[in-house]
Parts: structure tokens; sequence; C-alpha cells
């Protein structure tokens, strides 16, 4: 696999479900069949959806490394079966150095790396930071062809 050297927003949002304002990331800096690393501004955006009157708390780190991860899914899917749908099953040891994401003034930068995976659950490890410090870490379970039981 051949990776390109950036993925713009427009790329991004043809690869996961999350649309519109939703779809968080703007640039893939780099990935490989372990890891994606991404970028982006939209946390200090005042219409981001995550956004609350208080502003935008720190756990939303966590959708932006669950929007990476999806990502990376995309990216690693053999062409002729195309990615998987999946959900955030667990999120474990998750650590936050910062209480909101919207008071940080340089870009997100997400890592995500694949620890391990079976047929129907994939391991992650995530670091979110900006301007080099510490934003989130932590490890997120991802279940894979799942369908979620009607509302």
């Amino acid at each position: 696999m051949t990776a390109p050297a950036v993925l713009e927003r427009e790329d991004i949002a043809a690869r996961i479900p999350h649309q519109g304002r939703m779809c968080l990331l703007d640039r893939v800096r780099a990935w490989d069949a372990a890891s994606v690393t991404c970028t982006a501004a939209s946390h200090r955006d005042p219409d981001n959806p995550l956004r609350s009157a208080g502003g935008l708390p720190s756990p939303c780190a966590i959708e932006y490394a669950a929007q990476a991860m999806a990502l990376h899914g995309a990216l690693v899917a053999p062409a002729e079966g195309g990615p998987r749908p999946g959900f955030l099953a667990s999120v474990r040891d998750a650590r936050f150095a910062v209480a909101r994401l919207d008071l940080l003034p340089g870009e997100l930068e997400i890592r995500v790396r694949r620890l391990a995976g079976t047929g129907s659950q994939v391991l992650y490890q995530f670091q979110v930071s900006s301007d080099g410090a510490p934003v989130a870490e932590g490890r997120a379970a991802v279940v894979l062809d799942t369908p979620l039981p009607p509302a």
C-alpha cells in the first residue's frame, strides 16, 4: 500500500460517515497499516457541533480520536470489501491535560495506533496534542459489523 502524503478534509469526509460540520478532521499528515496522524482546527469553531454553552470540554477529544480511528479503518480496508461499519464500544485509561479544547490556540494533532484486532473488534491507542503539549490520551475499543439494536 502506498500512502498519499496528505489528505484534505474533502478526502476525509468521503471516507467516514461523519458529514458536514460533524466531520471534525481537517487533514491527514501521515498514515500506514498501523496508524494515522490527523490535524484539526474545528475545536476553535464557535459552531462546533460538540460545543456547549460552557465551551468544548476536553472529553470531546475522544470524538476526534474516534473519527481518526474510523478514517484509519477506511484507509486500510481492502479495495474489494471497503470499510467496515463500527462503533466505539469503550474507552479506557483516558487522561486529559486541559479542561477545554476551545481555549487551545493551535491545531489539534490526533494520532491513533492500532494495538490489536480480531475479526469483529479493534483496539486503538490515541493521543491528542496541541502545539506539542498533551491534551488527551487513552485506549479505545471499536466493534465492527455489529448493528445496534433499534431504539
